[in-house]
């Protein structure tokens, strides 16, 4: 299972309803090719309604974005647009390759991380899938990052943690059972003892088919995310290797026995990987690693641990990468320096080894290289610049010179979403007000789901002395998060500017109505739960 965190409330929380469902000793190679009552090895299990009946797919999506509104109040998440834009593109990709995994209600899949030094992922209810900064760091090559996302991906697509609810309320009948019959043995002159044997084994009963169901589960997500990552042309392989590498981690702490672990061994899981290797053609084109992939695993390093300690030994890491012959690590190196210039405030130093960075991914003439995947990295170096021109202390020219920047890239990548957001920030910044509100409302009705753009938009309008719009705003962000009792608070504030209009006021009674009888069901639900 994960491992849980102190520091983390809403681990406990989610442990405790069973919704987390893998992890880095969680991910695994398939030893039993399906649970029981699937078919065979390459069609998936008839889930019939049984899943259905304990946790419909709408509750599951509307309970794992609850708990993602925790998790994104946590000061753990990496709230960080480049390595977010990384992990949703490359998951979305594999999900693509992963037949039936939205399900009915084609559910977006959303990828994310959080820092935390051990090497991990999780699924959580509806789609949401974390990794753990150090797994980012440690994974050597895309199809090791692919073989623990198409694991947490097969988690999601054979509804597992609705599955694991209706297990859990089968198995909450046995100790009730085991009480009455440790009762009944009592009552018919068995002894004390006796009847504490027969309650402690329905108890024991109860637990092992627990467990038993999660070994089966991650077996099955093994062999599902084995599927998915060599349809999506990765290699294998790459499952073998990081196994390897859990397996010489967890020496340090140690594997609990077989008949304990929710997990098989890891030295199982490397063994029938292998024989599955085996059993399947290899792939004949493996993706190239992109330089998207190197730059995020530095961008993660730097961010992993902020201390001066940990700065120091990004610092070190970076320089052993500079002296690597391969030139996607180097190219790594040079942005990772580059990135921790700038988080030290060392401007000129950060530009200076984002110019070297973006120089070693051009061509040089008459040397080719097979390292070369047909992407340069120029998203990702575009935003590192822009941020660069954007930080604190830096001139007017250089800011104005930013906005240029950002909306050269946004132009260029449309879709970005770190880009668009990046080029609002830009155009606030330079005091492009009128504009930069323009855009963000142009944006906020394209994308309705980002409670970033409303916090933008609340930001222009703050700077523009639009405080009813401001509060308006920052209503729509906290509804997205979850908040709706600072939802309404915000309305409230709205209501009481000076500059508030007719038609906001009307506006603002609808949505203060609407917000209302939605805490009314959310309470009713919750007592109607507690019953």
């Amino acid at each position: 299972m994960l491992q849980l965190s102190p520091r983390w409330p809403w681990r406990r929380v989610a442990a405790a309803v069973g919704l987390v469902v893998a992890t880095a000793g969680a991910f695994a190679a398939p030893t039993v090719p399906v649970l029981r009552g699937s078919a065979d090895t390459t069609g998936l299990p008839t889930l019939g309604d049984t899943a259905r009946a304990d946790l419909s797919p709408f509750l599951e999506r509307k309970l794992g974005e609850e708990i993602m509104n925790d998790i994104r109040r946590d000061p753990d998440y990496l709230d960080d647009d480049a390595i977010i834009e990384f992990l949703n593109n490359f998951g979305e990709n594999l999900v693509s390759f992963a037949p039936g995994a939205r399900g009915e209600t084609n559910a977006d899949f959303f990828f994310f991380a959080v820092r935390d030094p051990m090497i991990n992922a999780f699924a959580l209810p509806g789609g949401f899938i974390g990794v753990h900064s150090q797994l980012i760091i440690s994974a050597q090559n895309e199809s090791e990052l692919a073989s623990v996302l198409s694991h947490e991906i097969g988690h999601v697509q054979q509804r597992h943690i609705a599955r694991m609810i209706g297990q859990q309320k089968q198995d909450a009948l046995l100790p009730l059972a085991a009480l009455l019959l440790a009762a009944l043995v009592g009552k018919a002159g068995g002894g004390a003892d006796a009847a504490m044997g027969v309650m402690l084994g329905g108890q024991g009963l109860a637990i092992q088919r627990q467990l038993n169901f999660s070994r089966d589960a991650e077996r099955e997500a093994d062999r599902v995310g084995f599927q998915t990552m060599r349809a999506a042309g990765y290699d294998t392989s790459g499952m073998v290797a990081f196994f390897k590498r859990l397996q010489s981690t967890t020496r340090v702490y140690g594997e609990a026995p077989a008949w304990l672990s929710s997990h098989p061994l890891t030295g199982e899981r490397i063994a029938d990987i292998q024989a599955r290797i085996r059993d399947n053609p290899k792939v004949m084109h493996i993706r190239p690693d992109s330089i998207e992939f190197h730059l995020v695993r530095a961008r993660a390093r730097v961010l992993q641990d902020e201390s001066q300690k940990g700065r120091d030994e990004a610092k070190s890491t970076f320089d052993s990468q500079l002296a690597q012959p391969n030139t996607q690590q180097q190219t790594a190196a040079m942005y990772g320096l580059s990135f921790l210039a700038l988080k030290q405030g060392d401007l000129k130093g950060a530009q200076s080894w984002l110019d070297k960075a973006k120089a070693s991914t051009k061509p040089r003439p008459g040397v080719f290289s097979s390292e070369r995947s047909g992407t340069d990295g120029s998203a990702m170096f575009a935003a590192l610049g822009t941020e660069i021109k954007l930080a604190p202390g830096q001139p007017p020219a250089v800011v104005h010179q930013a906005v240029q920047d950002a909306e050269a890239a946004y132009q260029k990548f449309p879709l970005s979403r770190m880009l668009a957001r990046q080029y609002a920030d830009a155009l606030i910044a330079d005091g492009q007000l009128d504009k930069a509100a323009q855009f963000l409302r142009d944006q906020v009705q394209q994308y309705r789901e980002e409670p970033k753009l409303y916090d933008q938009l609340a930001k222009a309008y703050a700077a523009q002395g639009k405080i009813a719009l401001q509060h308006m705003a920052l209503a729509e962000s906290y509804v997205l998060s979850g908040a709706l009792p600072a939802a309404v608070d915000q309305l409230n504030l709205a209501r009481k500017a000076k500059d508030v209009s007719f038609y906001d006021q009307a506006v603002i009674d609808a949505r203060e109505r609407e917000l209302n009888e939605r805490q009314k069901d959310e309470k009713k639900e919750k007592k109607d739960k507690d019953r």
